[in-house]
C-alpha cells in the first residue's frame, strides 16, 4: 500500500475536486477582481481536493510525517478556507502564517541545532515563502505545475540519498497537485484558492528545511528548485517596496501576470514556466550529483532570469508609452 501512496493521492485529489464542483463549485468561486486575470467566476475548491489527496496518500504510508509539518499545514488549512470561503482580515491571515512557522520552527528543534539568528531567519523565509506562493498562484496551471515540479525533485533528491519515506511523501505532494493540474491546466476549470496555494508554499518550505536538516541536500536546494516562484515574486516586492506601494495591497505587477497582460495566453505562459520549472529543478538535481556544478549552474541560472526580467521590462514600458 505504502508504494502506492502517490497514485492514491492523484486519484483522491482528482475525483473530490470533480465532486466538489458538482456539488459546492457554484457556491465557493472566485470572483474576478482588479488583480485577476480572468474575466468569469471559476470555482475555488481545487484546494480541498489537493489536500484531500495529500493527506490520502501520507495516510496510505506506514510512516507519517513528523506533527511539526502537519499540524501547521493544518492550521493553515483551515484559516485559508474560511478565507475563501468568507473572507478574513489580513491581520488574522498573517498570525496564521507566523503561528505556524513558529511551529514548524521550534518543532522541528532548529532553535537548538542552529542557534536563534539562524533559527529567525528560517521563520522569516518559511512565512515568506508560504505567502510567494500564493502570489504567484494567478495564472492556469501555475502554481499547481510549480507543485508538481518542485515536490517532485524533492523525491528524486531523497532516492539519490538513499531516504524512501521522504521520496514518497514529497511525490505523495507532487502526484496530489498532479491530480488537481488535470483541472486546472488552462483553460482552468477549478482553481486551488488559498486553502491549497498557501500550504503549498509552506511544504515547499517545510520539506525543503525538513529535507536540509537531514543532510539530503543543501540550503541551496529548495532555493534553486522554487526558484521560478521565489524570484519573481521577491523581485516584484523589492519594486513595488522601492517604489512605496504598500505590499499588501493587490496588484497585477508579477513578471508572469505581464506576460499575460501583453498579450501572452495563459497556455503559453504557463509552458514557459514549466521549461523554466523543469530546468532549475533539474540543474539542482544535477548539482546535487557533483557539487562542482553549482558554481556553473548558479550563474547561469541567475544571467537567464535577469534577461527575461528585462526583457519583458522592456516590452511594458514600450506598451505603457505608446
Amino acid at each position: 500500500m505504502m508504494h502506492y501512496a502517490p497514485l492514491i493521492a492523484a486519484l483522491v485529489a482528482l475525483v473530490s475536486i470533480i465532486i466538489l464542483s458538482k456539488a459546492i463549485g457554484s457556491r465557493i468561486q472566485d470572483i474576478p477582481n482588479a488583480r485577476s486575470l480572468h474575466v468569469t467566476p471559476v470555482p475555488r475548491i481545487g484546494g480541498i481536493g489537493l489536500m484531500a489527496g495529500l493527506f490520502s496518500g501520507w495516510l496510505a504510508m506506514a510512516q507519517a510525517p513528523v506533527w511539526w509539518v502537519v499540524l501547521p499545514m493544518l492550521i493553515l488549512f483551515i484559516v485559508s478556507l474560511f478565507d475563501d470561503m468568507r473572507g478574513l482580515p489580513v491581520r488574522l491571515r498573517l498570525a496564521a502564517h507566523l503561528l505556524s512557522a513558529a511551529l514548524l520552527v521550534a518543532g522541528s528543534g532548529f532553535f537548538a541545532q542552529y542557534g536563534v539568528l539562524l533559527a529567525i531567519a528560517l521563520w522569516l523565509f518559511t512565512v515568506w515563502l508560504t505567502n510567494l506562493y500564493n502570489f504567484m498562484d494567478g495564472s492556469d496551471g501555475l502554481a499547481g505545475g510549480m507543485a508538481v515540479s518542485g515536490f517532485a525533485c524533492y523525491g528524486v533528491a531523497s532516492v539519490l540519498a538513499q531516504n524512501e519515506v521522504m521520496a514518497l511523501l514529497n511525490f505523495v505532494v507532487a502526484a496530489a497537485a498532479a491530480g488537481f493540474l488535470l483541472r486546472n491546466f488552462p483553460p482552468a476549470k477549478v482553481f486551488m484558492g488559498d486553502a491549497g496555494s498557501i500550504p503549498l508554499g509552506f511544504l515547499a518550505a517545510a520539506m525543503g528545511l525538513w529535507g536540509w536538516q537531514q543532510d539530503l541536500w543543501g540550503g541551496w536546494f529548495p532555493l534553486l528548485v522554487f526558484s521560478p516562484f521565489i524570484v519573481d515574486a521577491s523581485v516584484t516586492l523589492m519594486k513595488r517596496s522601492l517604489r512605496g506601494v504598500k505590499i499588501t495591497e493587490a496588484h497585477r505587477e508579477h513578471y508572469y501576470q505581464r506576460a499575460i497582460r501583453l498579450g501572452w495566453s495563459h497556455r503559453r505562459v504557463v509552458l514557459i514556466e514549466y521549461v523554466l520549472m523543469a530546468g532549475a529543478g533539474s540543474g539542482a538535481l544535477w548539482s546535487l550529483q557533483r557539487e562542482e556544478v553549482l558554481f556553473f549552474i548558479v550563474p547561469v541560472w541567475l544571467a537567464v532570469y535577469i534577461m527575461l526580467m528585462r526583457w519583458l521590462d522592456k516590452r511594458w514600458l514600450a506598451r505603457t508609452d505608446e
